[in-house]
């Protein structure tokens, strides 16, 4: 048996930090949405549990999908295995959800392969022991999520949007998200107003403009990556009218007003030597996004 399912990048739509916990996490607000770039996992029956992947220097222990498979049996007492391929098209360590993502979506593939039958609840606890991002994934679409972003509520989608995305040349800082969660202070939390203020325009089926946009990193990621602030005027000059940060960074979003215009932004993007991509927003599938994620 082969099982091939996508595992969609995200946005942050809006993401505000609230408070400092005291487990030393921030309470935080933040609307998420899925998009058509995607990583495709293929999955089929075998005796260990073994990754293959295009990028070879992910092919380690230290990758969320073998974490992902080893919680998943562990916490089962499933003795069978799997033989996963990983084919990566989102950039990594960028603020997409690279890594949340494929572990939510092997959890989802070995749940069907292995023939567990769990329920999303409790692939939704095995998730957030993974990563605060993780949960998310395993329905997908636009989405509200608090706490430290471990607890989802489903959204009515977002009207269609189109974006270009801009991944600077930036090496992947380690412990990125933590580090700018460090360099926030009292003067930037906020009480949840910006996100409130676009769940509801979602619930009352408005459109969605960069103006209901807000990312706290912004006010930190431009000292935090070098050259940033350059990637967000090349942007501009490619045509894009308002550049915003996507999660942690270092990518760079533009909403565009459909396909032609993020189209010609994008090949300006790639005539400049950029790292550049089109994408669209995704919608969750009538029983949930886990019901339509095969390729």
């Amino acid at each position: 048996m082969s099982l091939a399912l996508c595992g969609y990048a995200k946005i942050n739509l809006t993401l505000e930090a609230l408070a400092k916990r005291a487990d030393g996490y921030h309470e935080i607000a933040t609307v998420l949405q899925t998009v058509s770039l995607a990583d495709t996992l293929t999955f089929e029956l075998g005796q260990a549990l073994d990754l293959s992947c295009n990028v070879p220097s992910l092919r380690s222990a230290d990758n969320l999908v073998l974490k992902a498979a080893t919680l998943l049996r562990e916490e089962t007492g499933c003795p069978k295995g799997a033989s996963i391929r990983l084919t990566k098209e989102i950039p990594v360590a960028a603020g997409l959800g690279s890594g949340a993502t494929d572990a939510a979506t092997t959890l989802i593939g070995l749940n069907r392969l292995w023939e567990l039958n769990l329920p999303p609840q409790r692939l939704v606890e095995l998730a957030a022991n993974l990563g605060s991002d993780v949960p998310f994934f395993l329905c997908g679409g636009t989405v509200l999520a608090k706490g430290r972003g471990e607890k989802v509520i489903p959204l009515p989608p977002a009207p269609e949007l189109w974006m270009v995305l801009l991944t600077p040349a930036i090496e992947p800082v380690a412990g990125k998200t933590a580090q700018l969660y460090s360099q926030l202070n009292t003067s930037h939390f906020t009480s949840g107003e910006f996100t409130e203020r676009l769940v509801a325009h979602l619930h009352e089926g408005q459109s969605i403009n960069a103006s209901l946009l807000f990312n706290v990193f912004e006010q930190v990621a431009f000292d935090f990556f070098p050259k940033l602030f350059d990637y967000r005027s090349r942007f501009l000059r490619a045509g894009a009218t308002s550049v915003h940060l996507a999660g942690a960074g270092s990518t760079l979003f533009a909403l565009v007003p459909g396909e032609a215009q993020g189209k010609a932004i994008l090949s300006n993007l790639e005539a400049d030597g950029l790292e550049a991509y089109l994408v669209r927003t995704v919608e969750a599938g009538p029983s949930g996004a886990v019901a339509d994620r095969q390729c």
